[in-house]
C-alpha cells in the first residue's frame, strides 16, 4: 500500500486517539501535503521535532492496528462485498437459466453474508 494512502487509512481509523497537537501536526502532513519545514516555520518548532512528531504517530497508529486490526477487517469485508457484487451481476446476466446455478451462487451470497456477520 502506498505510504501516503496507509498512512490516511490509520489515521481515519485511529486519529482520535492521538493528541490535539499529534493531530494537528500529522493532518498538515498527511492531508494538506505540507513539507516538514513549512510546518516547522508555523508551528516555530524545528524540523526535526515535526519529523519525531510524524514518525511517533506513526508509530502509534500502527501499533494500534497490530493490536486492534480495524483496517484488515475493513478491507476483509470489502472484499466480501465486492465477491457478493460480482456474484449478483452473474445472477442477473444468467436470466432465468435452469442448470442449478442459481442454487449454488445463492449458497455462496449466503455464506458470504454470514462471514461478513460474524465480522461485525
Amino acid at each position: 500500500m502506498e505510504k501516503i494512502v496507509e498512512q490516511g487509512l490509520l489515521y481515519d481509523f485511529y486519529g482520535e486517539l492521538l493528541t490535539k497537537h499529534q493531530r494537528q501536526i500529522y493532518e498538515r502532513i498527511v492531508y494538506d501535503n505540507l513539507s516538514l519545514g513549512e510546518i516547522a516555520q508555523e508551528e516555530g518548532v524545528s524540523r526535526q521535532a515535526v519529523h519525531d512528531i510524524v514518525r511517533r504517530c506513526d508509530r502509534i497508529l500502527q501499533g494500534y492496528e497490530e493490536k486492534l486490526k480495524l483496517i484488515a477487517r475493513f478491507e476483509s469485508i470489502k472484499g466480501k462485498i465486492a465477491c457478493i457484487s460480482q456474484l449478483a451481476e452473474q445472477l442477473e446476466a444468467e436470466g432465468t437459466a435452469d442448470d442449478g446455478q442459481y442454487r449454488l451462487y445463492g449458497v455462496k451470497i449466503r455464506e458470504l453474508s454470514q462471514e461478513i456477520l460474524q465480522e461485525l
